[in-house]
């Protein structure tokens, strides 16, 4: 199949990048920046922005699936998440894309922020809040548009190459309890899920 990668030069998009083509998926990648992003003869590499509609539209174009996995290392406020989001809504419109779209946020944005532990919530409180507060506008926008949507919320990202056991969390409930999870195990879900989609139109969350 053919898989869109947005966000593909880092972490989990790279991580996705990688586990797609291991299984012999076609992959089409986009970053800002495409160095750390391996040659190979069923990868085509796009250098754009996600906030692009042209490299957006040209990335996406005949993909079977789309996975949005951009992330961001400033703590002030942004607006990149929901940019992104209003971009793929117009492109998704003009191509009529009737493909699944995988979006990474995080766990804490939208309803989920009332179900954080009280670790998760004094880390995003400190360090990633801003983030967040944009985070929940991209899925407000993703969620009420006619994208086939799937929004996947990690908890705590590490870069542990640990794939024995992850738990895949599709509703809120008190006491649920969301920590620390691999970008390996998150890449790994959404490689499964872009093959078999089963939790389209819901908010998952994943942890260790």
């Amino acid at each position: 199949m053919k898989i869109a990668i947005i966000g593909a030069g880092a972490g989990i998009g790279l991580q996705s990048v990688n586990k797609a083509l291991k299984r012999g998926h076609t992959v089409t990648a986009l970053s800002r920046n495409t160095d750390n992003i391996p040659d190979h003869p069923n990868l085509i590499k796009i250098s754009g922005s996600a906030t692009s509609a042209s490299d957006l539209r040209n990335a996406i174009l005949d993909a079977d699936t789309v996975l949005i996995t951009v992330g961001t290392k400033t703590k002030k406020a942004t607006t990149l998440f929901s940019e992104i989001a209003k971009i793929l809504i117009e492109v998704c419109k003009e191509l009529n894309f009737t493909a699944p779209v995988l979006v990474i946020t995080g766990f804490g944005a939208g309803e989920s922020e009332g179900y954080l532990s009280f670790f998760m919530r004094i880390v995003i409180s400190l360090f990633l809040k801003d983030q967040y507060v944009d985070k929940t506008r991209m899925e407000n926008l993703i969620a009420k548009s006619a994208i086939k949507w799937e929004i996947v919320r990690p908890g705590i990202l590490t870069n542990s190459l640990d794939l024995s056991s992850y738990k895949i969390l599709p509703g809120l409930y008190k006491g649920m309890k969301v920590g620390k999870i691999s970008r390996d195990s998150v890449a790994d879900f959404l490689i499964n899920e872009a093959e078999n989609p089963k939790m389209l139109y819901q908010y998952v969350a994943i942890t260790k």
